[in-house]
């Protein structure tokens, strides 16, 4: 199993989080592989130190594949969770109350967002 942090919008606007797991399936010598999943970009990102987002929405359904560095977002409910290289997130609070983003190290951080396609 791949795991996974989900960021998503309850039913009253709420950002949450939800742990998932991307099944793998056994590939002989390449090792163990997920099922394709269809993606309409791939973006690479680099923010400042200082970077600290204020509440909002993710502009589409993305993975976000965290490079470098080290985050904390914020839920719309106050939760707090810190994830670092290596970490991937699944992010589909594109409506609702949104979820605040900020840097832990002082470093330019680097990150690659896979756009989803709609559903």
């Amino acid at each position: 199993m791949f795991k996974i942090t989900r960021l998503y919008s309850d039913e009253n606007g709420d950002s949450r989080f939800e742990e998932t797991e991307i099944p793998l399936n056994d590939a002989g010598d390449i090792g163990a592989l997920s099922d394709a999943v269809s993606a309409k970009e791939v973006i690479f990102r680099e923010v400042d130190p200082s970077y600290d987002y204020d509440f909002h929405n993710a502009p589409q359904r993305q993975y976000i594949i965290l490079l470098d560095g080290e985050i904390e977002i914020e839920t719309s409910l106050g939760e707090k969770r810190k994830f670092g290289a290596g970490e991937i997130l699944l992010v589909e609070d594109t409506t609702g109350k949104g979820h605040k983003t900020r840097n832990l190290t002082p470093i330019r951080r680097k990150s690659v967002f896979i756009t989803l396609l709609d559903e």
